[in-house]
């Protein structure tokens, strides 16, 4: 139910932050990022009121929300160095918020949650806005996942029931659903992510391959093939691509080594080879920063995330955070610089 957090747009002045949605109060953990983990900022000062699923900012780091499971569902909050006042809460609520994400203009908050109609959108200016009207072909079932497209166009929503992936154009309000894949993933879509080009989209699912791709225009193209070097474990968790979209990572449950990293063109490329640390965990989310150089897993057992520098590959990973995050780790972000 948990997914990564992505940006391909352009970032505000100022340096970088990775926030962690996890499952035990405070519920999120933010630190400042410069190759490396800085002193952890302080919570704010009205928690989320139960385990973060999900975590996001906006395109220009001046506010961040959290996705939860107990009533208001969704905190968001300002950001500048820290977290602001808490927002008043949406006039609609979610319900069990799994996954949360801002649109690319920040305009538009998307949460993805457990109940119909298994997603809600607010207008967003410094504050929620009135719902949007629900699709009028809603998913089938819970929401695990939300995304858009790097233009803003088209919103996509992991769910727990065949076809497991809905998709919508999206011009203030959500249109007509896009006709289903020809080929369909093959378990519960648990997370999804658009390259940064959007012509194409992956869906994380929780039976083998565990990764299913799309080209994307207007609509699904023929499947690509799966990986040839797949993963031995249960569920596929979390999926992202880099901000050149020449890479695609997705992160698993089940067995070490919990994140798979592949070259990306048109098609899986040969896979990476494994960190040399892995996370401790099953993964429940990965992100790149920015400007593709470094990743983060979210995962179950401590240290509950787990970084790397990135170039070709997974390097060394960095020290864990000196203050941790107090449970599992369900999702992680970096901000835009």
């Amino acid at each position: 139910m948990f997914s990564s957090s992505k940006f391909f747009y352009s970032s505000s002045a100022g340096s970088s932050v990775i926030a962690v949605a996890h499952s035990t109060t405070p519920y999120v953990s933010a630190y400042p990022w410069a190759s490396g983990f800085g002193s952890k900022y302080a919570d704010p000062a009205t928690l989320p009121a139960g385990t973060g699923n999900g975590v996001a900012f906006d395109s220009t780091k001046t506010n961040i929300a959290v996705a939860h499971t107990n009533t208001p569902y969704i905190a968001a909050y300002p950001w500048s160095n820290g977290f602001g006042t808490k927002y008043a809460n949406p006039a609609t609520l979610p319900n069990f918020g799994n996954n949360v994400k801002f649109n690319p203009a920040g305009t538009v908050i998307a949460v993805a949650r457990s109940t119909s109609p298994y997603v809600n959108a607010y207008p967003w200016s410094s504050g929620f806005g009135t719902a949007y009207s629900n699709p009028s072909t809603l998913p089938t079932g819970a929401g695990n996942g939300v995304a858009f497209n790097s233009a803003g166009t088209v919103i996509a929503v992991a769910h727990s029931t065949s076809p497991y992936i809905s998709t919508y154009p999206w011009s203030s309000g959500f249109g007509t659903k896009y006709a289903d894949p020809s080929t369909l993933p093959t378990g519960a879509g648990q997370s999804v992510a658009f390259s940064p080009s959007g012509a194409d989209i992956a869906v994380a699912h929780t039976t083998t391959p565990y990764i299913t791709a799309y080209p994307w225009s207007s609509g699904f193209g023929t499947k690509y093939a799966d990986p040839t070097s797949l993963s031995t474990a249960t569920t596929g968790y979390g999926v992202a691509f880099n901000p050149a979209g020449n890479v695609v990572a997705y992160v698993v449950q089940g067995n070490s080594p919990y994140v798979y990293a592949y070259p990306w063109s048109s098609g899986f490329g040969t896979k990476y080879t494994a960190p040399g640390t892995a996370p401790t965990g099953n993964g429940n989310g990965v992100t790149f920063d920015v400007l593709g150089a470094n990743i983060a897993i979210a995962h179950n057992t401590t240290p509950f995330i787990t970084t790397y520098p990135w170039s070709s590959g997974f390097g060394t990973k960095y020290a864990n955070p000196s203050t941790l995050p107090t449970g599992n780790g369900n999702g992680v972000t970096f901000s835009p610089n």
